[in-house]
């Protein structure tokens, strides 16, 4: 898996949007973030659309999941291991693989 974000492939009008995805952050990392403390939310296989009205930021315990962002080719695999920001705004169609469970967060914008 390469890159998971490519602005230059979005010729939209609407404002360049994307999906950043770290791979493996250190636990330093995620003890930092305080990830263990924040709620946890899970879904089984399938495939569903999604409107962010703010910010999350999440990281995946376990799942696999393509999010194809609307407005643009896009796509992002996420996986197990994967800490994720989604912005504000951003709506995507998840494709999910393998049943998700993840910690996530709601940033105050």
């Amino acid at each position: 898996m390469g890159s998971s974000t490519n602005t230059e492939a979005m010729d939209t009008d609407a404002p360049s949007l994307s999906i950043t995805v770290e791979r493996n952050p250190s636990q330093t990392r995620l003890q930092q973030l305080g990830i263990k403390s924040w709620p946890k939310w899970g879904c089984p296989p399938g495939k569903f659309p999604v409107k962010f009205d703010a910010q999350q930021t999440c990281y995946f315990l376990r799942g696999k999941i393509k999010a194809y962002i609307k407005g643009s080719n896009e796509c992002v695999e996420i996986g197990a291991g994967d800490l994720v920001i989604f912005p504000k705004g951003i709506s995507c169609t998840w494709d999910v693989s393998v049943a998700v469970d993840k910690h996530y967060k709601f940033d105050p914008a």
